[in-house]
C-alpha cells in the first residue's frame, strides 16, 4: 500500500473534472471535456460555419453551372442537335457528381468532429434481433400509460399554463416521429432545443422561479424520454451498441484485478460494508431497467451513496474523492453492468443539462465517465504490474489469485471479500487432503510391497527347512491287542445291572 502514490491513473484532480473553457461546471468526455452549456455554444458556432461554407459553396456551384451552361450553349451552334443533347447530358452529370462529392466533404467534416459516431455506423437492415418480447411490450405499454396519466395528473394543478405544456409536449413527441433517421447526436440537439425554449417560456411565466421550473421540466422529462425511449436509445445510427461489446469484453478479461491492486480502502468482511458495496453493485445493474435519464442519474447517485458509505465504516473517517474513484472502478468492474456505454451516452444526450453540470448528480455522473476511461486505458503500470504479467493476466496465461503471495491472498482482517476468503481457504484444504492422499496411496504401495517380500522370505525359509530336515515316512503302529490271539476267549465286558432293592 506504501506504493499508491507512484501508481498512475487512479488518481484524479478535481480541477479535471470541470469544464475546460472555466465555467465552473462539469464537463464530460463526450463533450470533449465541456459543459453541456459551452459545448451547445461550440456547436451552434461550428453549425453556423457550416451554414456560411454551405452558401459559399451553393454559388460557387451556381457559378460553375452557369460557366458550364455558356460553354456548352455557345459550342452547340457548330454541332448537330443530337450531338448538343448528348454534350449537355454528359457536362451536366459530371457537374451534378462533382456537386454531390464537394456537398457531402463540406457538410460533414464538422459534425463528424463533435459527433464521431453519428455518421460512421450502418444502418442495420434487419430489425429481427431487436423485436422485444409481447411480455416487453406490454410492461412498456403499462409504464407508459401509467406517465403519461401521472404527467396529466400533474398539470392539471397548474391550470392554464398546464394545458399549453401539454399541447407543445405532445406535438414535440409527434415531430419527433418524423425524425428516426436522424443521427444520435441531431436527436439530442433537438431535444435539448425543446429543454431550452420550455425553460425559457416557464421562467418568463413564473418570473424567476427557479425551483418551480425544475419541478415541471423534471416531469416534462419524464414524460417525454418515456414515450421516446424505443426510438432514441441505442439508436441504429450509432454505434452505441458496438462500444457495449467492446467494454463489456473489456472488463471480462480484467477480472483478475483484485482489490488490493486498485488500492480500494474498503473491507469486506465488515457485514455493512459487504451489504452496501452489495447495494452498489445492485444500483449500477439496475440503471439499465430505467427509461428515463433522472432515474438513471439517481441510480448512479445511489450507487455513489453506498459506496462512500462503506469506505467510512471501513476508514471511521469520512470518505474522500481520491478514495471514491478507485472504488467506483472496482465496483464497475465487479458489476460489469449491462449496456453501459448506451446508458452513459443516453443520459449525456437526453438529460436536463442543468443536472449534469451542477450538483451531486452532475459530480457523481462525471466520476463514472472517469471510472469508465480508466478502464479503457487501464496498463500494467496502473496497477503496479510489469507489462509481462499484466500481458499474462489478460491473456489467460497466469492468474494473481493462484500464487501463494500473501499479499494476493491476504490473511484474515485485510480488505478481502469474504467469499474469496471462503474460496482460498478451501483450496488451501483441497491441497492439503491432496497431500494427504498422497501420502496414503504412497503407504498402501509400500505395505503392498513389504507383504510380498514376506511372503517370498517365509516360502524360502520353509523350503531351507524341508531340504535340511527331509520328513520320513514311517510304517503305521499296530493295535494294542493286535497280537493277541486268545482274545476270543476272554469274558465278555461287564454290563450294568439294575437291583431292585
Amino acid at each position: 500500500m506504501s506504493q499508491r502514490s507512484e501508481r498512475r491513473g487512479i488518481h484524479v484532480d478535481q480541477s479535471e473534472l470541470l469544464c475546460k473553457k472555466g465555467c465552473g461546471y462539469y464537463g464530460n468526455a463526450a463533450w470533449q471535456g465541456l459543459c453541456s452549456k459551452c459545448w451547445r455554444e461550440e456547436y451552434q458556432k461550428a453549425r453556423q460555419r457550416q451554414i456560411q461554407e454551405d452558401w459559399a459553396l451553393a454559388e460557387k456551384l451556381q457559378r460553375e453551372e452557369e460557366a458550364a451552361y455558356v460553354s456548352s450553349h455557345g459550342s452547340s451552334q457548330t454541332q448537330p442537335p443530337q450531338s448538343h443533347s448528348q454534350q449537355s447530358l454528359a457536362t451536366f452529370s459530371k457537374f451534378e457528381e462533382k456537386k454531390t462529392n464537394e456537398k457531402t466533404r463540406k457538410v460533414t467534416t464538422v459534425k463528424k468532429f463533435f459527433s464521431p459516431s453519428s455518421r460512421t455506423a450502418p444502418k442495420k437492415e434487419s430489425h429481427e434481433g431487436k423485436t422485444p418480447s409481447p411480455s416487453i411490450t406490454r410492461q412498456s405499454s403499462i409504464e407508459t400509460d401509467r406517465v403519461s396519466q401521472d404527467f396529466v395528473e400533474f398539470l392539471k394543478t397548474l391550470q392554464k399554463p398546464g394545458r399549453e405544456i401539454h399541447k407543445q409536449s405532445r406535438g414535440f413527441i409527434e415531430s419527433m416521429g418524423n425524425k428516426k433517421d436522424l443521427g444520435a447526436e441531431e436527436l439530442s440537439e433537438c431535444v435539448q432545443d425543446f429543454y431550452q425554449g420550455m425553460s425559457d417560456r416557464l421562467l418568463n411565466h413564473y418570473k424567476g422561479s427557479s425551483e418551480k421550473v425544475d419541478r415541471i421540466m423534471d416531469q416534462v422529462e419524464k414524460y417525454i424520454m418515456t414515450r421516446l425511449y424505443k426510438s432514441v436509445f441505442c439508436p441504429e445510427t450509432s454505434d452505441d451498441e458496438k462500444k457495449d461489446l467492446v467494454t463489456q469484453h473489456r472488463i471480462r478479461a480484467l477480472h483478475w484485478v483484485t482489490i488490493q491492486m486498485l488500492c480500494v480502502p474498503v473491507d469486506e468482511e465488515i457485514p455493512e460494508v459487504s451489504d452496501s458495496v452489495v447495494k452498489a453493485i445492485t444500483d449500477i445493474i439496475e440503471m439499465d431497467s430505467k427509461r428515463v435519464p433522472r432515474d438513471k442519474l439517481a441510480c448512479i447517485t445511489s450507487c455513489s451513496k453506498h459506496i462512500f458509505n462503506a469506505i467510512r465504516v471501513t476508514k471511521n473517517e469520512p470518505a474522500s474523492a481520491d478514495d471514491f474513484l478507485p472504488t467506483l472502478i472496482y465496483i464497475v468492474l465487479k458489476a460489469n453492468p449491462p449496456r453501459l456505454q448506451s446508458n452513459i451516452q443516453y443520459i449525456t444526450r437526453f438529460c436536463n443539462p442543468s443536472r449534469l453540470m451542477t450538483g451531486e448528480d452532475g459530480y457523481y455522473f462525471t466520476n463514472l465517465c472517469c471510472a469508465i476511461a480508466f478502464i479503457e486505458k487501464l496498463d500494467g503500470q496502473s496497477l503496479n504490474l510489469s507489462p509481462e504479467d499484466f500481458e499474462r493476466y489478460m491473456s489467460g496465461q497466469a492468474s494473481p489469485r493462484r500464487q501463494d503471495d500473501t499479499a494476493v491472498w491476504p490473511q484474515s482482517g485485510t480488505c478481502v471479500n469474504p467469499a474469496l476468503s471462503q474460496i482460498h481457504h478451501n483450496l488451501k484444504l483441497l491441497s492439503s487432503l491432496e497431500k494427504r492422499q498422497q501420502q496414503v496411496i504412497e503407504g498402501a504401495q509400500n505395505l503392498q510391497t513389504e507383504l510380498a517380500e514376506w511372503q517370498d522370505s517365509v516360502a524360502r525359509e520353509v523350503q531351507e527347512i524341508l531340504e535340511r530336515y527331509p520328513l520320513e515316512i514311517k510304517p503305521r503302529a499296530s493295535a494294542i491287542d493286535a497280537e493277541n490271539v486268545e482274545n476270543d476267549r476272554l469274558p465278555p465286558p461287564l454290563q450294568p445291572q439294575v437291583f431292585a432293592g
